[in-house]
């Protein structure tokens, strides 16, 4: 199946709700496989009806053109703080921001890569890595996803002002 190909249908039944498939992941079982659809929205985040309104459109089409064998679960979600990245251009966007991804094939020995965007060209994606800079086109990426920066965030606690901070001696008075 072409994900690919799917995730622009889906972009093209959307479009008239004011929302962006931004890319589809298709996890096969022989339980009970899953299609997974992230959305996106301009200019605010996804909600519950944005979800609701993409499911009911997506699923009357999938059930019309039945483009997927055999039984599964369709799930509409929003990208969420640790957006998976689907296309060179999603890429683009975050240059400058940590990610964490699976290439399809080994590069300098490696699969598994986290590190910083640093640019984007076309289709060849450029990473900084462990004190090294990994080049290679977006095809070799099999998933990526943003690294959440959690104090950025404000989901770290930082120390308040003129409180001890754990490892320092406090001030004498």
């Amino acid at each position: 199946m072409d994900t690919h190909a799917l995730a622009q249908r889906f972009t093209e039944i959307l479009a008239d709700l004011g929302l962006e498939c931004i890319g589809v992941e298709f996890s096969p079982s022989q339980g009970q496989s899953t299609l997974r659809v992230y959305l996106d929205v301009e200019g605010r985040e996804v909600n519950v009806d944005d979800c609701e309104a993409a499911s009911r459109e997506l699923s009357a089409m999938l059930d019309v053109e039945d483009p997927i064998p055999g039984q599964y679960v369709l799930e509409v979600s929003s990208p969420g703080i640790d957006r998976p990245l689907f296309t060179a251009a999603q890429f683009a966007k975050v240059a400058g921001t940590e990610v964490k991804l699976l290439l399809k094939a080994p590069l300098e020995g490696r699969r598994r890569l986290r590190g910083k965007v640093v640019s984007v060209e076309g289709e060849r994606i450029s990473l900084e890595a462990e004190g090294k800079t990994f080049e290679f086109d977006h095809d070799a990426v099999e998933s990526a996803r943003v690294v959440p920066d959690w104090v950025a965030l404000g989901y770290v606690p930082q120390p308040k002002p003129g409180k001890n901070v754990p490892g320092k001696k406090a001030p004498k008075k």
